[in-house]
This record gives C-alpha cells, sequence and structure tokens, in this order.
C-alpha cells in the first residue's frame, strides 16, 4: 500500500516518513538540431500535472518544463558546445542554473548576480562548451525552494569519449514531494518551521517523478546508474541489499572506483552518484532498495525485479574506471588558507556554546577579514539580525551581495568549512570543482572531486581547488530553505 502521509514529527535531523517508491525507465532523449557544431535545445517552464502519487490517486498540478516530470534529459557529448534556449511560461521570474558545470560566469544562472530575471513571456539562451563529462543537472535559481520543490528540474547528461562498458544505463532522478490526502501540493513553500530546521522533507518520495514498485533487471545484467539527488532538503542513503554497488563518479567528475562506505550511497540535496550495478541475484527474485540515512525512518524505495531468463550467469569482468576530467590540481604547499563557518538554524546558539571552547584551535586566519570562527559576541549580534541560518556570521539577502571572499585567480586554494550546526549542510560552489581533502582533521582516502559536499553537524572539513574561473560565484547550502534563509555568500575570483 502506499502511504503519503505526514508522520508525526519527532526529534531527530530529519523529520520524514516512510513511502513506498519505485524507479522509471531511462529518460528520454530531448530532440537536437546541429547547427556550427552547436548542440541546440529548447525549454519551456510553465505548468504541468504529473501522476505523482500512484492510482487511484489523481495526477498532481506541478511547475515543469516541457510538460514533463523531471524535465527532458539533455544529452550532449564531451566538448560540444549547447546552447539551450529557455523560455519562461510562469507568472513570474525563473532563471536556469546548470549544476556542476563549468560554464562561463554570465552562463551561471542565478538571478541579479550573473544575470537579469527571465521574466514571464522571455526567453534568455544560454551557451557553453561541456568541458566535463558526467551526470549534471539543471534547475531554476530564483525562489528555487519554491520552483524546485514544484518540480522544476531535469538531468543533463555529459557523456565520455570512451564511456565504461555496461548492458545498459539508467537515470533515476530521486525527489520528494509534500502531498495532501487528494495528491495536492501543500502551498506551505518557505515557512519559518522548514527553514529554521532540515527543510521542506516530503511526505511522498519519487524516482523520476513518479512512485511505481519495480525496476525490471535480469541477471548477470551489469547497469550504469546516475542518481541525481533534486529534493530540496531531502538526503538519501540507499542500501542496494545482496547487491555490491561500486561508486564510480561523484558529482560528475570520476573517483577511483569503490564500494560505498558502510554499503550506502549517500546523497545530499544536489548530489549525484554514477553507480556500477552488477545483477546477480537469482533469476525470478526482488531485492528491495532501503533508504536507510535517517535511523528508525527507513524504507523501501522500489524492489530490482529479476526476470525469469538470466542475460548470462555471473557479472562480466569489465573495467569500470573512468577517464579524468581536466580539472587543475590543486597545490597544497603553496595554497591560500580560508575559512568558513556555518551558523544559525533551530539549536544553533546552543552548538555554538558547545563548539566556544574549542574555537581557538580551528586555525583562524588573522588575515582574513571574513575568516574564522565568531564569538560569543558576535553569536548573540547574529541573533537579532533577523537571519536564520548564516556564514561568518553573515546572513544573506537575496542573490544582490558583496563577496565574502576573493580567491585569487588561477591559484590554489584550501577552504576549511566549519559546521556550528545541529543539522546537515549540502555546501555547493558554482563554477567550480574542488577536492575535498580531510574530515574532521583525518585525510579523506579517495580525495574525490566535487562541487557539492555534504557536511554533518559540528563537522570540520577543508575542500581544495584552483580558482581558475573567473567571476563572482554562488557558495551556499542546497537546502533550498537553508539557502533562502540566508546561508548563500558570493566568492570573488579575481
Amino acid at each position: 500500500m502506499f502511504d503519503y502521509r505526514v508522520p508525526a514529527l519527532t526529534r531527530r535531523a530529519f523529520l520524514t516518513s516512510a513511502a513506498a517508491v519505485s524507479a522509471g525507465a531511462m529518460l528520454p532523449l530531448q530532440p537536437t538540431t546541429y547547427a556550427a557544431d552547436i548542440r541546440q535545445f529548447r525549454l519551456r517552464a510553465g505548468l504541468g500535472r504529473a501522476q505523482i502519487a500512484p492510482e487511484p490517486h489523481g495526477d498532481t498540478p506541478i511547475w515543469c518544463y516541457d510538460g514533463s516530470l523531471p524535465g527532458p534529459e539533455i544529452r550532449i557529448r564531451q566538448g560540444e558546445r549547447l546552447r539551450v534556449a529557455v523560455e519562461n511560461k510562469l507568472d513570474e521570474e525563473t532563471t536556469v542554473h546548470w549544476h556542476g558545470l563549468r560554464v562561463p560566469n554570465a552562463m551561471d544562472g542565478v538571478p541579479h548576480l550573473t544575470q537579469a530575471p527571465i521574466a514571464p513571456g522571455e526567453t534568455f539562451a544560454y551557451e557553453f562548451d561541456a568541458v566535463d563529462a558526467g551526470t549534471f543537472w539543471y534547475h531554476p535559481h530564483h525562489r528555487s525552494f519554491e520552483q524546485v520543490g514544484r518540480g522544476l528540474y531535469g538531468p543533463l547528461i555529459v557523456e565520455e569519449a570512451d564511456p565504461v562498458r555496461v548492458d545498459r544505463e539508467v537515470t533515476w532522478v530521486l525527489s520528494d514531494w509534500r502531498l495532501t490526502k487528494t495528491a495536492e501540493m501543500r502551498e506551505d513553500f518557505g515557512n519559518r518551521h522548514d527553514m529554521m530546521h532540515n527543510g521542506r522533507v516530503g511526505n511522498t518520495v519519487t524516482i523520476n517523478g513518479r512512485v511505481p514498485d519495480v525496476f525490471q533487471v535480469r541477471k548477470g545484467e551489469r547497469i550504469r546508474l546516475r542518481l541525481i539527488n533534486a529534493a530540496n532538503a531531502r538526503i538519501f542513503g540507499l542500501d542496494f541489499g545482496s547487491h555490491e554497488p561500486v561508486v564510480i563518479a561523484l558529482d560528475g567528475q570520476p573517483v577511483d572506483p569503490h564500494a560505498p562506505e558502510s554499503g550506502l550511497v549517500v546523497l545530499g540535496p544536489a548530489m549525484r552518484a554514477d553507480v556500477i550495478l552488477d545483477m546477480t541475484a537469482a533469476a525470478g527474485s526482488r531485492v528491495s532498495v532501503i533508504d536507510r540515512f535517517y535511523e528508525d525512518l527507513e524504507f523501501r524505495l522500489v524492489d530490482l525485479a529479476y526476470d525469469d531468463n538470466p542475460l548470462r550467469q555471473k557479472a562480466p569482468d569489465w573495467p569500470v574506471a573512468l577517464p579524468p576530467n581536466p580539472l587543475p590540481e590543486p597545490d597544497l604547499a603553496s595554497a591560500g588558507r580560508h575559512e568558513v563557518t556555518f551558523n544559525g538554524g533551530m539549536m544553533g546558539a546552543m552548538v555554538m556554546q558547545e563548539m566556544g571552547g574549542s574555537m581557538g584551535d580551528m586555525g583562524k586566519d588573522p588575515s582574513d577579514q571574513m575568516g574564522g570562527m565568531m564569538g560569543m559576541g558576535g553569536m548573540m549580534n547574529m541573533t537579532h539580525s533577523g537571519g536564520i541560518w548564516f556564514i561568518n556570521g553573515v546572513a544573506a539577502e537575496g542573490h544582490i551581495m558583496d563577496p565574502m571572499l576573493t580567491l585569487a585567480r588561477d591559484k590554489s586554494h584550501v577552504i576549511a568549512m566549519t559546521n556550528a550546526t545541529a543539522w546537515h549542510h549540502p555546501i555547493h560552489l558554482h563554477g567550480h570543482s574542488f577536492r575535498v581533502i580531510s574530515r574532521n582533521g583525518k585525510r579523506t582516502r579517495y580525495r574525490e572531486w566535487q562541487d557539492t559536499v555534504l557536511m554533518s553537524p559540528r563537522e570540520r572539513l577543508e575542500i581544495a581547488l584552483v580558482a581558475d574561473n573567473a567571476g563572482d560565484w554562488m557558495f551556499h547550502c542546497h537546502i533550498l530553505e537553508h539557502q533562502a534563509a540566508g546561508m548563500m555568500g558570493v566568492f570573488r575570483v579575481a
């Protein structure tokens, strides 16, 4: 049975519900044309309806691209030039951000920072080169807590020249919805409770916009599964049962193939993972994929349903490592160092007070005017400033703001980030990918490239990058209610 009712709230960090969900088929390609070696697409942002909840429930009013949920899969090859004309058929302004793609600043889709918003009835053409291969996605950056939450998002796949060999490639766009008993959208977007706590968590979880029941597979089949978390706030921790997933890319960037920690593929909002799945169970069997991220709130996401006829008796022995993308390697020995601290939210004052005793040992750089941990006086001031979430004591208001940090262009930088809050935060930097080099002082095993990194409460994390993309770049939490409530800033590369 499908149960999409909101359960009673608990004290845990993610007050969510259990819901039965399933996987959709591989997303269709958007029709393209060629003109002067440019791949051209057109997207129309507007109103639509989708069968989110299973029958006998009716369809749900949504906002979407080209009438589909998720929006059309844009698929191009690495090195190609892409032009996307976005037509706004909404009754409010919008933009499109190409999440994870290293695009020119003017194409980044941040209203009032990199472009004027697209007014109702107007069209804006985005154009850029697909520098990196990988799994990316697109979504608005204007009132994203509502526009994304109503369904405006879609996958963007940049194919490698020499991809890994698999039997099948599948894209799963994960999301969730806050629906009423009649499968209507709850209209409580941007409420203060969501903003102060863990964001807008839905009571209905979908894969590719639907809640079906099973995903058909065959014994011996090898699948490349491209996972995209398009939810406003939900964090997924996927357990594939008896299967042994191998992670080959994170946020579109290749990583040394490895089994995920604790067996769970963990994706915060906006994060992606490419996973190799070998179908090793018996023909005719079923294996449930379980979301186990939140303790005592586990739920069945989908069943992998095996056909009676095997494709082969055992998994193929094909290489799974991806070729690297052309990312500049940061030089840690010469890197400039910067401090960033995230504060605020419910129980924020308590966490700041708990961490106050060790503030002096957290590597504050006295030359960094905005760096370092705030003292208790700064914390007391911020509680009266009207904001909910803060970066280095500043709560953003809209997308018009002075840069909080200036990074010398073409130089290496290490950014030490401290999550001095009681909540998880997926932190996203526009225009760049960065290496995650340490967590709580311990070197990371894979030094993975990412553009969105999930920080646990009270966690200390270091990232490193070469700031090679000039412009003013958004830096924010991708729990979209946290972003809207102040956890957003600008890094200037100059």
